[in-house]
């Protein structure tokens, strides 16, 4: 199976308590499923996982597990060692982990492919890279990246460079067999969709689903007219829910639509001012599809 569409990776949602809002994340998820998207992402980096205790982390990704088996979609989750992807045996809703290539550490591309040699061996589950060079300071070509798709067990990437560079356009132009390509910068999706990308990884989605979900569909048809005009307003839609460190916009902006019970972050993460808030709210306004429903 290759991974295509719109992934949401799920905020955590908090209550008044600061406790995590199980059934505001439950419904998030059934919202975003019927609006189109293909699948959801658990305990990723929107999920605000490190702030999240074990058992938090337990709860969150059982209630997910839940929705994607009553839902039969697929599930990706945030699990980056051996003993985090072993976890996942016997949770059959779960498609695949999404794995950070190691960060800090720096081990050179051959160090890369080597570690997800052993963590693919160890998993229970098929691995999606993460690859994020400004967080985790490591490089990878596009052959470094073709090497990474030869190895069994590994079926996808989600790409978040930073920008739509030579390299992707590189990768794109001659794309791995059976081998998911994931954009995982929202602000670039459209062009990154152009070239050829299966689908994405996208915070934004929380907000207009149904038009991010119409984005992937309109380039699939090969219908540039409508995927520009669209991918333009996704855009600056984007661009406005990342003006401050994810997910603490995307958060303000669902509990103003009434869709979570606070926007509660927790440290280091620190709320959005109130104007960035209103030039999201703005924004969403402008993208004319409905949230949370299908356009």
């Amino acid at each position: 199976m290759t991974l295509s569409g719109v992934y949401v990776p799920l905020i955590t949602p908090f209550d008044a308590a600061g406790a995590v809002a199980h059934a505001a994340l439950e419904a998030l998820a059934h919202q975003v499923l019927d609006a189109g998207a293909a699948g959801l992402v658990a305990l990723g980096t929107t999920a605000e996982p490190a702030s999240l205790d074990p058992a938090e982390q337990r709860a969150v990704l059982d209630t997910l597990t839940r929705v994607c088996r009553e839902r039969q979609a697929p599930l990706l989750v945030g699990a980056n060692t051996p003993a985090a992807v072993t976890a996942l045996g016997g949770r059959p809703e779960v498609a695949a982990a999404l794995s950070l290539v190691p960060p800090f550490v720096r081990p050179g591309e051959a160090g890369v492919v080597a570690h997800f040699a052993a963590l693919a061996a160890a998993s229970p589950v098929p691995l999606v890279v993460y690859h994020v060079p400004y967080r985790t300071g490591q490089q990878l070509r596009p052959d470094t990246l073709r090497r990474l798709a030869e190895l069994p067990g590994v079926i996808g990437v989600k790409l978040a460079v930073g920008a739509l560079d030579t390299d992707a356009v590189d990768l794109l132009a001659e794309p791995p067999a059976n081998f998911a390509v994931l954009g995982g910068d929202d602000v670039v999706i459209s062009p990154l969709l152009a070239l050829g990308a299966h689908g994405g990884v996208l915070a934004s989605a929380h907000l207009a689903t149904a038009g991010f979900v119409e984005l992937v569909d309109a380039w699939r048809a090969g219908d540039a007219g409508r995927a520009r005009a669209l991918g333009h307003r996704l855009s600056a839609l984007s661009a406005a829910l990342f003006a401050a460190p994810n997910p603490t916009v995307v958060k303000a902006v669902l509990h103003a639509e009434g869709r979570i019970p606070t926007a509660t972050v927790r440290l280091p993460l620190l709320a959005p001012d109130d104007a960035t808030v209103e030039a999201a709210l703005a924004r969403l306004a402008g993208v004319g599809a409905p949230v949370g429903a299908r356009s």
